[in-house]
């Protein structure tokens, strides 16, 4: 009806849970509106009945019901309008092991649980509907030390933990807002024999983060108007076509295959062009359109190689370099830093990754606000030592830099309100 909230409703159940599973009575969530609900075009576009049904997931939470509670807290109803915005907003949808890193209790209480992990509801299968597939990714509330792990490693093994603990999820992964520890100190063995050991051989499979990112090119006169710096923080960015869009969300998407070799999706000419350029591309804009075979002038979609950058991050951001270098590139994979206020991205890529438009001989590299950057072994290992400060947060004063004169790479972790208020 055209109110201030992307959800139209949330529904909410008393669920007597399952004694013999060891599963608690509790409330459970169920949106509804990320998925089509009309299929009439005024929210989302209806492509068909094959595919995805709006953003093709709706959000479900499963939270303890305490004792004497007669009626659902309505703090989760929120909290889903939140995460639904942010999807409305950004057009970045949630997969199963992605992470949310709130930074505030989830119900405004004292609680640890500050933050959330996704993934497949236990109840509730992917269903047909006339506007196409709906999955429903649950929700799992968890405390900072769990989310770390959940970053350095992977998400499905953090939750794999969390429903082997009673307490912290069970088999239903239900979030007790009470809990007071984590599943590490509830079981000190977790940490080491299965998180870090995880770490040490799989390294992460976060290939990706929305993030408070941009990058200038240090190569070009600031009079330039090609230069990057109109491209990231200038009062009119241009956009990355669609074509890109796709490439870098579906880098995101996929993270990394288990023993395959990490491919970039490869830059494409032939992209379609007509009304989509000058507008945020529409996350259901065909990408072999037929209709709409003009193709971008060369000089718009062309790849410029760089001689000299800098990279800009907020501190949150930039505690997650070292995990970048570490625990992706280190392993032969890439890392991607996708803005969350434009167009902007940065993509890391080790050599041995496939696809990328960064070279050896050039590693930096720009298609639009997409920049690359190929990093050696060895230079990786120099930067981990370099960076090392960044693993201590608390002891950090902002602004800080780091610079590599000899590689042309500077690295500079910046307040948030330099990237909320870019002009300024």
């Amino acid at each position: 009806l055209g109110g201030p909230d992307p959800l139209d409703y949330v529904s909410m159940y008393r669920n007597l849970g399952n004694p013999a599973l060891n599963v608690p009575e509790h409330w459970h969530y169920v949106s509804f509106g990320l998925s089509d609900l009309y299929g009439d075009n005024r929210v989302h576009e209806f492509t068909g009945t094959d595919g995805p049904s709006g953003f093709g997931f709706e959000l479900t939470f499963r939270l303890k019901r305490e004792t004497g509670e007669s009626a659902p807290p309505t703090w989760p109803a929120e909290l889903m309008q939140g995460l639904a915005r942010y999807v409305f907003q950004s057009e970045n949808t949630f997969c199963s092991g992605d992470h949310v890193s709130w930074h505030s209790p989830l119900d405004n209480s004292e609680s640890r649980i500050q933050h959330m992990l996704l993934t497949e509801d236990p109840q509730m299968q992917p269903v047909q509907t006339p506007f196409g597939v709906v999955t429903f990714l649950q929700i799992v509330g968890v405390c900072t030390e769990e989310l770390h792990a959940a970053q350095q490693w992977n998400g499905q093994g953090i939750l794999e933990l969390l429903r082997t603990v009673p307490v912290a999820g069970g088999p239903w992964l239900i979030t007790d807002m009470r809990r007071g520890e984590t599943i590490f100190e509830i079981d000190p063995h977790l940490q080491q024999e299965r998180v870090d050991k995880g770490i040490e051989t799989d390294g992460s499979n976060l290939s990706g983060v929305s993030a408070k990112c941009a990058w200038d090119d240090l190569s070009r006169p600031p009079e330039d108007d090609e230069d990057s710096r109109s491209i990231c923080i200038g009062t009119q960015p241009r956009r990355l076509s669609g074509k890109d869009t796709e490439q870098i969300r579906e880098t995101l998407r996929r993270g990394l295959e288990i023993n395959s070799k990490p491919v970039l999706p490869p830059i494409n000419s032939q992209r379609q062009n007509g009304l989509n350029h000058d507008r945020a591309p529409s996350r259901k804009d065909s990408l072999e359109s037929e209709s709409s075979a003009a193709i971008i002038p060369h000089e718009l979609i062309r790849t410029r190689q760089l001689e000299s950058i800098h990279l800009k991050f907020n501190q949150e951001s930039g505690a997650l370099i070292p995990l970048c270098l570490r625990g992706r590139l280190l392993h032969g994979r890439h890392f991607t830093y996708k803005s969350i206020t434009g167009d902007t991205a940065i993509t890391f890529v080790s050599t041995g990754v496939e696809g990328a438009f960064a070279t050896e001989e050039h590693p930096y590299a720009a298609h639009g606000p997409w920049l690359q950057i190929l990093l050696t072994e060895e230079f990786v290992e120099r930067m981990l030592e370099d960076l090392e400060d960044l693993n201590s947060p608390e002891e950090f004063k902002l602004p800080k830099e780091y610079s590599w004169p000899e590689k042309k790479l500077k690295v500079s972790i910046l307040p948030d309100a330099v990237f909320d208020n870019p002009l300024h």
